[in-house]
């Protein structure tokens, strides 16, 4: 079967994950594709996780760190211009998920640079225990689609932040990612090299290692991308919406106020029952307000709009509206 090889120019997250669907989904099942590219600051969630448990929001949204959620599962994973992504698309065989037949060739092409990276776990390739590249894989209809991360010069510690959860408690019915310690494959070349540079090593490697041509993407191709860009991967509902139902706790001390503990379900990232509890100071009953956020999105503007004809001071003293959807969000 021919294999082919497609770069991406753009670093926007929601483009790349379109492009990989197109290619997964479209292309001819006669070939066999594999894909290097990069994207801006991004956090991409698995296709099964709660996005509001694994991304600290407030960090996210100060520092536009884009939201983005796959189609294959596993674990949130923080992309920047200093990481590297792959992606395999081919039939399966035997029908089952097998990452590491994947990560054989990337592992191989890193040995050629006299980096010692091995497998590790379930999905991870590692540099002296520390994990430099996370994969994942989607499956269907005798297809996979197997992506991984190549951490080449990230920012690690935007990463640490960005994934970082807060310290209220989360009770989840979803799956909550794997976390260690991780490196950047820079710090362990023989020869220091850009990212860019990297990239273009990397492909020529897997171009000669596997008798690659390039496939060039046609202008009704690319129409399909911006399509699937526009209608799954710009939009709140699959990015958040999708979420599996979970349970979240929030507790905060306010000033002036008292502890407030708030206790949420919600699922589609849609709110379906809340209620807050502890010693705060109150002239309004707590539940009316409550019953003000069912059925209301888990973002800043929808819930600024719910809380809009409400005065937030009258039901918690000293809190206004900005304090308690920042509380909600934490």
């Amino acid at each position: 079967m021919a294999m082919y090889y497609l770069e991406s120019a753009s670093t926007d997250p929601t483009y790349n994950l379109a492009l990989e669907e197109y290619v997964f989904n479209e292309l001819p099942r006669t070939g066999e594709y594999f894909m290097l590219w990069r994207n801006h600051n991004a956090i991409v969630v698995g296709k099964h996780q709660n996005t509001a448990e694994e991304v600290c929001l407030p960090f996210v949204r100060q520092h536009n760190v884009k939201v983005v959620r796959r189609l294959s599962g596993g674990g949130a994973v923080y992309h920047d211009l200093g990481n590297l992504n792959y992606t395999f698309v081919r039939d399966a065989s035997g029908g089952q998920l097998d990452l590491a037949a994947f990560c054989v060739p990337v592992v191989q092409a890193l040995h050629h640079l006299g980096v010692e990276a091995v497998l590790s776990g379930r999905n991870d390739i590692t540099i002296d225990g520390k994990k430099f590249s996370g994969n994942a894989q989607y499956l269907r209809e005798g297809r996979v689609m197997h992506h991984g991360t190549l951490m080449f010069d990230s920012d690690l510690e935007v990463l640490a932040n960005a994934l970082n959860v807060s310290a209220d408690k989360i009770e989840s019915k979803g799956v909550k990612s794997v976390r260690s310690r991780v490196t950047n494959i820079r710090a362990h070349l023989k020869r220091d090299m850009s990212v860019s540079e990297f990239k273009s090593v990397l492909l020529d490697y897997m171009i000669k290692a596997n008798g690659m041509r390039p496939y060039p993407l046609t202008p009704q191709d690319q129409e399909g991308i911006l399509a699937l860009k526009r209608l799954r991967y710009d939009t709140w509902d699959w990015n958040y919406g999708a979420s599996p139902p979970f349970r979240i706790r929030k507790e905060r001390r306010v000033e002036g106020c008292g502890i407030l503990q708030i206790f949420m379900e919600a699922e589609g990232g849609v709110i379906t029952a809340f209620s807050v509890r502890g010693d705060f100071f109150s002239t309004g009953d707590p539940d009316e307000l409550g019953r003000a956020l069912l059925g209301v999105r888990l973002r800043e503007e929808d819930l600024s709009t719910a809380l809009a004809d409400l005065d937030v001071d009258f039901y918690f003293k000293n809190l206004n509206r900005n304090g308690l959807i920042d509380i909600i969000l934490q």
